[in-house]
Order: C-alpha cells, then sequence, then structure tokens
C-alpha cells in the first residue's frame, strides 16, 4: 500500500485543536495547530478491496524504548500496539525462494515531536498521536508542532528482514555518525555494583588481553557501583575508586578506552540541592528535565566526566524517570504518570528529544550509548542504543529471552538508527559456558556492538580463546547477518551471516 491521505481525522482531546496533512509525494507531515487542550489526535485508513491482504500475513511493531522479549511476528491483531512503526509480511524468511514476497511498512520517521502508536487490522489501519505534556493537556495554544512525518512503502520479492532493513534506513536518513567501533567490556554482569578499583582494572587488562592484536581499542565500561550511592547521586567517587581523572587514566594505561555509567534524572536520596518544583513523581525524588537547575545538573555532570577523560559516558534509567514507567507495562502511549513538566509548552517528544541533545552537545568527542532511552526520539542523538532489557550473569533464561529477542528482531535498526547493542555476555561462573559460548559467538558476527562482562576469576583458556575470537570480529563489525526463522519464534536460533547459515545452539 502506498500512501494516501486518511479516511478520517479525529480530534480525540474534543478541544479546538486542528489537524493539517502536507504530503510531497515521499512523506506525509503531520502538524496540530494547538487549541486549549491538545492531546490525542487519531488518523483512521480504510483499506480498499485492493488494499486488503487476502493472504495469510504476520505483523511485527516495534518498541518504545528498550524492548522486553516480546517482539514477534504475529497474526493482525486489531487491539496490539504498534509503536512508531510495524511490518505486513506473507511467506516466511525460512524459505529461500522470496519470489512473490510482499511486506508492506507503515510508520513515522525517527525524532518526531508526538508519540506514535499504529494499530492494524485487515481493513483499517490507525495512528494513535499523543501530543501531551507528560500526562497532561500540552499548554502551547496557537503554536503549530510538527508531530510526525508518515512513510509507507512496500517492498517485492526480498526477505521480511531485508525489507524492514531498507525501511528503517528511509525513517532515520540521519543517524549519529562514529568512526570508532564501540565494543569491549562492562563490568555490570558478574560485579552487580558490588565491586572496586583493583577488580575494575584486572578487568581493564583482561579486556585489552581479549583485543591483543586488533585494530580497534576497545572499550572498558566502568557501570553502576563507582559512585557514592546505588544508582543516584552524587557523581563522585565512593571510596572504592580513585578521583575521576586518575580512574579514566589508570584504565588508559591498560591499553582500552575508559566508558562510564550514569544516571541524570534521579535524586532518590535527596544528595542534591534542587528545589520542589524541578521534582517530580509522589515522592519527588526524580529530576524534571525542562527544569534550569536540573538543565544544570545534567551538563555540568556530562562535562566532569569528559573533562576527567571518559570516552564514552552510557545514560540509563531516564525512559522510566521521566515517563513514570518501563516499556513491558506501556500500551497505547508510552507515558505512565498523570504529571505535566515544568515547562507545560513542550509535548513530552519535544522534552525527551531536549534532554538527549543538552547530554550531546555538552560531551564534546565522547560516544553516547543510550539504555533505557526511547529508541525512535534515540536516532540521531545517541552513538550506540541498548536495545532490549538486561540480560544477566545469573539466569541463562533472561539473556535467552532479553538479548537474543532484541538482537534477532531490531537488528533491521542497525546502523539506520545507531549502533546496535544487545546487552552482554555475562560470564561469573553461573551460568552453563557452552550456552554463553553460542551467545557470545553470534554478538561477536552480528555486525552490531559487543560487551562482554566476564569476572577475572573465572576466566580460563577455553573462555580466553574464544574471547580473543569474538574481539577480533567485533573490532571490525563487517559482519552481515540477519535472522531466517524469526517469523516463526521469538528466539531465532537460525542465521544468515556472511551468505553462510549458521544455526546456534540455545538449550
Amino acid at each position: 500500500m502506498r500512501f494516501r491521505y486518511p479516511n478520517e481525522i479525529k480530534n480525540v482531546s474534543g478541544d479546538n485543536s486542528e489537524v493539517i496533512t502536507e504530503y510531497d509525494g515521499s512523506k506525509c507531515a503531520v502538524y496540530i495547530k494547538a487549541g486549549k487542550s491538545p492531546e490525542f489526535f487519531e488518523l483512521i485508513w480504510k483499506l480498499t478491496d485492493n488494499e486488503i491482504r487476502r493472504e495469510s500475513v504476520k505483523v511485527l511493531g516495534d518498541a518504545w524504548e528498550r524492548s522486553y522479549g516480546e517482539l514477534e511476528w504475529k497474526a493482525p491483531d486489531a487491539q496490539r500496539p504498534l509503536p512508531w512503526y510495524f511490518a505486513v509480511s506473507n511467506g516466511s524468511d525460512s524459505s529461500p525462494d522470496f519470489a512473490g514476497r510482499l511486506t508492506e511498512c507503515f510508520g513515522v520517521m525517527t525524532q518526531p515531536d508526538a508519540f506514535c502508536c499504529w494499530k492494524y487490522s485487515p481493513d483499517e489501519i490507525k495512528l494513535l498521536i499523543d501530543v501531551r505534556n507528560g500526562g497532561k493537556p500540552l499548554d502551547a495554544e496557537g503554536k503549530t508542532i510538527h508531530a510526525a512525518d508518515i512513510i509507507f512503502e512496500e517492498y517485492r520479492d526480498i526477505s521480511a528482514f531485508n525489507a524492514l532493513k531498507a525501511y528503517c534506513a528511509v525513517l532515520s536518513p540521519a543517524p549519529l555518525k562514529t568512526n570508532q567501533i564501540i565494543y569491549g567490556s562492562n563490568n555490570w554482569y558478574y560485579a552487580y555494583g558490588n565491586t572496586d578499583f583493583d577488580e575494575f582494572m584486572k578487568d581493564a587488562a583482561q579486556t585489552a588481553g581479549f583485543a591483543e592484536g586488533c585494530e580497534n581499542k576497545p572499550f572498558a565500561v566502568v557501570d553502576d557501583g563507582w559512585q557514592v550511592n546505588s544508582t543516584n547521586p552524587p557523581w563522585t567517587n565512593n571510596g572504592k575508586f580513585p578521583e575521576l581523572s586518575r580512574l579514566s587514566a589508570e584504565i588508559r594505561s591498560k591499553g582500552v578506552k575508559p566508558g562510564i555509567w550514569v544516571r541524570f534524572l534521579s535524586d532518590q536520596c535527596f544528595a542534591l540541592d534542587m528545589p520542589d518544583e524541578a521534582r517530580r513523581g509522589k515522592d519527588k525524588k526524580y529530576l524534571d528535565p525542562t527544569h534550569p537547575a536540573v538543565k544544570e545538573h545534567i551538563v555540568s555532570t556530562v562535562k566532569s566526566l569528559t573533562s576527567s577523560g571518559f570516552e564514552l559516558i552510557k545514560h540509563d534509567f531516564s525512559s522510566a524517570d521521566i515517563l513514570g514507567g518501563w516499556g513491558n507495562n506501556m500500551g497505547d502511549t508510552a507515558v505512565c504518570s498523570d504529571e505535566g513538566f515544568y515547562d507545560r509548552s513542550k509535548t513530552t517528544a519535544q522534552v525527551i528529544k531536549d534532554f538527549y541533545k543538552l547530554i550531546l552537545d555538552n560531551a564534546g568527542d565522547c560516544l553516547i550509548l543510550g539504555c533505557n532511552t526511547v529508541s525512535h526520539l534515540s536516532a540521531g542523538l545517541v552513538h550506540a542504543y541498548r536495545t532490549g532489557d538486561d540480560t544477566s550473569g545469573r539466569e541463562w533464561a533472561r539473556t535467552l529471552k532479553m538479548g537474543v529477542n532484541t538482537l534477532a528482531f531490531r537488528l533491521c535498526q542497525n546502523h539506520s538508527f545507531y549502533i546496535c547493542d544487545a546487552d552482554c555476555v555475562g560470564i561469573m561462573g553461573l551460568i552453563d559456558y557452552r550456552l554463553n559460548r553460542e551467545w557470545l559467538r553470534l554478538l561477536s558476527m552480528s555486525g552490531t556492538s559487543l560487551f562482554v562482562s566476564c569476572k577475572p576469576e573465572v576466566l580460563n583458556e577455553e573462555i580466553s580463546s574464544d574471547m580473543k575470537k569474538a574481539f577480533k570480529f567485533a573490532s571490525e563489525q563487517k559482519d552481515v547477518c540477519e535472522p531466517i526463522d524469526w517469523m516463526e519464534t521469538k528466539t531465532p536460533s537460525k542465521y544468515m551471516i556472511n551468505g553462510k547459515e549458521i544455526k546456534f545452539e540455545w538449550e
């Protein structure tokens, strides 16, 4: 189905706002001329006889932020929320013959000024546009908001994966580029915050050893546990680590690049001197990114980390801290809170993009890895993106659910939206290494970021040998990988890698 104007446009808010659509032959711009209290708008396409898919088809949508093991090709369901974009495809990518395949893609371009959710049934397509300010109506009367740009595309005689890969490139024409290869180690999935400087230095040296002979140096990322309060400010060393400039210098001295984890919008310990209007949540433990004092806090934190010599910042928790919930609890809209923001004149999507841009604009040459950020709003504002929820160093079932699922189903976004990071290989001696080795092998040959959490005490000759092979692939990220059986399962085991079919053993 090629784009045409919707049959019906509803102002669900019921105020005096107006919807304006302009089609230029490639995309349709949707503008909202704000009235007194705009909230939701719905665009509806009634499918004609020629547009209705008569054959058996499956539908795949994206996730609001990280995915949570739920991504899946399923039969059409008129009640299923499909954030940002979705695809409708016949046949199966498991068949090598793609003749007669038709994949239709419907979505909005990245970095919209509204949250956009689709619903699909065989005879109707709906798009719900949310321009609220948090959980409140927007206060921007008289202003015109460029809510979204809609693009419909269809792809024939190719796999559904390659159709979505091509479509993601159309939706995101200007990803944030870097000449650096992003891969390395992260200490979370063996330390879980309980670590110190000496242990991390062993990890950094170990990481350098894995990359011996590789042209591109890996990162060694200090995750949560280096600061005074767990997952919270102030962002100063907790006594188990030296001051930050020395820490980054010591990491670099091991032959790796220093990276660090931070959470900008939480103050559950009330460690920061913030006015009441700069705080959000019933307990006032979360920071409002539109307040001037919070913006100053974000800028000073970013500059502190970059001036201390860190070359990668991984920022976390912001979707939950801003939206009031996690992606696996979101429905037709991502907003889970009934609160508005200090600045009531901006949509939630605009607030979030401004937050990401503030970090990026003050980071200099430092790379940005978004974790628990909003996928469609992150594209073009982060270099790399954690595409799924946490894997595990303790439970293989969690790694299988969260890691394999997000790698397979969001791999089509790699290098179009951002560099995909499907999370770590956690090696701390609690998971059968034969299973973790398969996850390591797939990640390393996926063309995406590879991060490992390998407890130095459990390293042996076998693991070391496998790591060196994996780091060689990850240091180049030239491999071409696509899932084959992803239309039949949530945890694909068959992949086409560099033109060769490879099966991975997940059980």
